[in-house]
């Protein structure tokens, strides 16, 4: 099997494929969707970052692709339901990049609090400006969390124990980490928050969630952290609030248009303003976060390829059975339908062969069930199989 890696995936990912057999094509930038067409033909796993997007039209040229590996936090850069009807499993890292997101972060809140963007511009231009104008300390004052998943219940943790007071608010049901408190509004938050930061998801639901109403309730004085998706933010509107005075600063790590390679341009309206503090995307780009993530995503797709597991598959009903016990391994997506899982141990029964293990979940309208036999199933029994109307695809493995 071939495997292509994209966008300078960290090298553990590259010797993880090739210890377990594969042949890998590893890439330091990313492809767009025509280079991707002529690049896909062959591939069985493809991996990615942020910047290459996964449509319809690359999945359709992918006739030999089993899984796509989103090596970071979202999977909004591919067509997830178009992925699911075709039996592409795709897999991400939603916890290894957790730390390192938040340290960034908590380093913003203090360097912005401090004015340290300003200081050192005007250090670099000569300029000796020794003043606690606008400086303040963070301990006592308030951050507000708008998301509190994975990274944001960790920033709470972490902001804590420099003396921030935390404040959280989440759609979802989440449970307060140490003395955070939940607001009931977004609105709310905004008016106590000396620090704002975003960590919500990609999903299009969340586009355009902060814009000139949001700024203007915020508290005058406030900074702005957005570490989260670039779509969520109005960067137009945030200008205006950081050049009106009404906020004092903010910082901003992902964008709604960004380059597609090292040393493109990059235009952003928010270019120039003091005490703002603006990266390309680098929250979870530390060594040890994207070594994390090649090693994990990497296990998820060798898994999938070489047994079937789906475990943390986004997309795929999830199967995380122990390694092969028997002596074939076969896996069956299938659209869920009542009976299927009957008909699949009728056929077993019919052949003879006896089953020693068997793991069957469910996700939406399909189905996916993983059986360990003690002999390998004839080629006839397979093909019964394969010709059944609700079957999506049948594969197997001889441990």
């Amino acid at each position: 099997m071939k495997v292509l890696l994209l966008e300078n995936i960290h090298p553990v990912a590259t010797e993880a494929f090739r210890r377990a057999g594969f042949e890998v094509d590893a890439r330091t930038g990313s492809l767009s969707e025509d280079e991707l067409l002529d690049a896909l033909p062959g591939v069985s796993l493809l991996g990615i970052r942020s910047n290459t997007t996964i449509t319809p039209r690359v999945l359709e040229a992918g006739k030999d692709l089993l899984a796509v590996g989103c090596f970071c936090i979202g999977t909004n850069q591919v067509d997830l339901a178009d992925a699911s009807a075709r039996g592409i499993a795709v897999f991400n890292a939603p916890f290894s990049n957790t730390r390192s997101v938040v340290e960034l972060v908590l380093g913003e809140i203090i360097s912005l609090a401090r004015r340290l963007p300003e200081k050192t511009r005007r250090m670099h231009e000569g300029v000796w400006d020794k003043s606690a104008k606008g400086s303040h300390e963070v301990r006592g004052r308030t951050l507000g969390i708008v998301g509190y998943g994975n990274i944001g219940t960790q920033l709470s943790n972490v902001a804590e124990a420099v003396g921030l007071r935390v404040i959280f608010f989440d759609t979802a049901d989440r449970l307060a980490h140490g003395n955070a408190r939940r607001v009931g509004t977004l609105d709310q938050l905004l008016a106590e928050s000396d620090v704002v930061s975003l960590h919500v998801d990609g999903r299009p639901g969340n586009a355009g969630l902060f814009g000139a109403d949001q700024f203007a309730r915020m508290k005058p004085g406030a900074v702005f952290i957005n570490a989260s998706r670039g779509m969520v933010v109005d960067d137009a509107s945030l200008r205006e609030h950081i050049l009106s005075g009404h906020l004092s600063g903010a910082a901003i790590d992902v964008f709604p248009i960004e380059p597609k390679a090292q040393g493109d341009a990059f235009e952003s309206p928010l270019r120039g303003l003091d005490n703002v503090i603006l990266t390309p995307h680098v929250g979870g780009s530390t060594q040890e976060a994207q070594e994390e993530i090649g090693h994990f995503v990497a296990g998820k797709l060798i898994g999938f390829a070489t047994a079937g597991a789906t475990a943390l598959s986004v997309n795929l009903p999830q199967v995380a059975p122990p390694s092969p016990a028997g002596a074939f391994r076969m896996g069956y997506l299938h659209t869920s339908v009542p009976g299927a899982l009957a008909s699949i141990n009728q056929l077993l029964a019919d052949t003879g062969v006896n089953v020693i293990g068997q793991s069957l979940s469910t996700a939406g309208e399909q189905g996916y069930v993983l059986t360990d036999t003690d002999t390998v199933l004839p080629d006839t029994a397979l093909s019964d199989l394969m010709r059944s109307p609700q079957t999506i695809w049948l594969r197997t493995w001889q441990p």
